[in-house]
């Protein structure tokens, strides 16, 4: 016994199970390569990291409100795949099984009268100002300028500046 119309309803039904298997692979596919990510592998543009213990090759960060004192980086830029960010930036990658998953172009977010450790290796590190390991002091911090010259030369030891957004830091003795 055939039923006329059934084969329309049947077509429509096929091509709904269709999209939905679609989309869940699609999705699914995504929520698995994500799943791989630590938190700060998953950080967007504007988020704000806490260096915990550098390493060249196993750093242990984590993502922190941008207020926080240990919010020494902000994300400056997010990429699928490694490449070259600008120079007064730190670059952070994740792999897996040898492929990129994560990479992240960073700027400092250092905290006026926050001391920070500052490795050539490692990157920067909040410190107390009191710990042997403290580099400098952030003396003070311009937003909106990217200017060393705004410094005091009598009191600061050196400078870092961001071009995007415009900020300079200047820096003197932890000891100070």
């Amino acid at each position: 016994m055939k039923f006329a119309g059934t084969r329309p309803i049947l077509r429509l039904v096929l091509a709904l199970v269709a999209v939905a298997v679609a989309a869940f692979a699609v999705t699914g596919c995504s929520m698995v390569k994500d799943a791989s990510k630590s938190d700060t592998a998953k950080s967007k543009v504007g988020d704000c990291i806490n260096v915990i213990e550098g390493s060249m090759t196993d750093s242990k960060t984590q993502p922190v409100d941008c207020t926080d004192q240990k919010a020494v980086y902000k994300v400056a830029a997010v990429y699928d795949k490694k490449t070259d960010c600008k120079d007064e930036q730190t670059s952070y990658e994740e792999t897996l099984n040898g492929g990129t998953t994560s990479f992240l172009c960073l700027n400092p977010n250092f905290k006026e009268g926050a001391c920070y450790n500052e490795s050539q290796t490692t990157g920067y590190k909040f410190v107390q100002c009191t710990a042997p390991e403290a580099s400098f002091k952030v003396l003070k911090r311009i937003d909106g300028q990217a200017d060393e010259f705004q410094c005091d030369t009598n009191t600061a030891i050196g400078f870092r500046v961001v071009d995007d957004p415009k900020t300079t830091f200047c820096l003197g003795n932890p000891k100070g």
